[in-house]
């Protein structure tokens, strides 16, 4: 689960990491009120509460300078689209005066199976471009989870970054605190950029990005309470109450995908591409879907505007191929709008699975996820013939 601007900040102050001073607004009326009541100075930054990057280069952040400036900007932004996702909050901050601005992280890195601390004195809204064009600002340090942040770590960072060793104490603070956010909270990022540096050398958030590992939420009642302020599609939110993955792809996309796998979905989407074909969305079903659950994420995707063919990838092992059939069959039965079903299956009940899907209607079996991949591309090719013959 990816917070909030203004979520993230909550739990900086919760593990002592200073942050600016700030006021969360969700209507147009009694802005400037709101502001004043939160003791805020003028000049303010309003932010957008919407989880994409770049919202300053989108047009998302936004200086005022007086009270009337606040209303025409809330006016402007509030409700408004940001890359295409609805504002609903609106984060109004104190501008900070900063002598500098620094990147510093903490994500989970598979590879080295431990969490990474990533560093730069370069920080600020084009961490991105300096990552590419000088890769040697940005300092990266694994943290043994047996020994958390260590001194030397601390150390390490201050002398290859440069920045000198009066704000090693500083730097250290924020970073223990970090980490204990990261790791109390069951995180994947933790991020603060940019990192202000006063002129007397304190350290403030002055904006953050906080992703929670899905699985760990239910030990957080906190975290699951705030994803309900979030903007999401609804078929995300349909997709979440009987424990499926659903991840808009591309608005222009006819095809949906739908695995019991994140992996074998990158693999469809991989092949389709390949052959041009954009993908929509993708559903992935976890383990043990049952055919009543098979029917609801089929209705699901199918329910995506734009989306006329599913293409469907089971390797049945908990998942048994027989029932993924007959979701499928019934949930063509029950409506489907003249889509076109793929179902490639392999595993438990293979044959029973196949000849469900052979008796269905508007669905046909592959015999692989190449093969898969073939038939949906006839099938769009021979539907744009029929409209073109139109």
């Amino acid at each position: 689960m990816k917070l909030l601007e203004y979520q993230a900040k909550e739990l900086f102050d919760q593990y002592g990491l200073a942050t600016p001073k700030g006021v969360v607004l969700s209507s147009r009326e009694g802005a400037a009120e709101a502001v004043a009541a939160a003791g805020l100075d003028y000049p303010v930054v309003v932010k957008a509460q919407v989880q994409v990057g770049g919202r300053g280069k989108a047009g998302g952040v936004r200086f005022a300078q007086n009270p009337e400036e606040l209303a025409e900007i809330v006016g402007a932004l509030l409700f408004s689209s940001l890359k295409g996702i609805q504002v609903r909050q609106l984060l109004v901050v104190e501008k900070v005066e900063m002598a500098a601005e620094w990147y510093l992280s903490i994500l989970l890195d598979r590879d080295a199976g431990m969490p990474m601390v990533i560093f730069s004195p370069c920080g600020g809204v084009d961490i991105e471009e300096t990552a590419r064009e000088n890769p040697g600002a940005i300092l990266k340090v694994p943290v043994n989870p047996l020994v958390g942040v260590a001194d030397y770590t601390v150390q390490y960072l201050v002398s290859k970054s440069g920045i000198g060793g009066e704000h090693l104490p500083a730097l250290k603070n924020l970073l223990c605190g970090l980490y204990r956010l990261f790791t109390q909270r069951d995180c994947l990022l933790a991020e603060i950029n940019p990192v202000a540096v006063g002129k007397d050398g304190t350290l403030a958030a002055v904006d953050g990005k906080v992703d929670v590992d899905d699985s760990a939420l239910q030990r957080h009642a906190d975290l699951l309470a705030m994803r309900e302020a979030h903007s999401e599609p609804p078929l995300v939110t349909q997709a979440r109450a009987f424990r499926f993955l659903y991840i808009p792809v591309g608005a222009e996309g006819r095809v949906a995908v739908m695995s019991n796998g994140s992996g074998m979905l990158m693999s469809m989407i991989d092949l389709l591409s390949k052959k041009e074909i954009s993908v929509a969305c993708a559903l992935d079903l976890g383990g043990g879907a049952t055919k009543d659950r098979i029917r609801e994420a089929v209705r699901i995707v199918l329910s995506t505007p734009g989306v006329d063919t599913l293409f469907i990838c089971i390797f049945g092992g908990i998942t048994r191929c027989d029932e993924v059939a007959e979701g499928v069959r019934l949930a063509l039965e029950e409506g489907s709008g003249g889509s076109k079903v793929v179902v490639r299956m392999e595993g438990t009940n293979k044959e029973v699975g196949q000849e469900i899907i052979g008796r269905t209607p508007q669905a046909v079996s592959a015999g692989g996820i190449v093969e898969g991949v073939r038939i949906v591309s006839e099938m769009l090719s021979a539907s744009a013939g029929r409209r073109d013959a139109k």
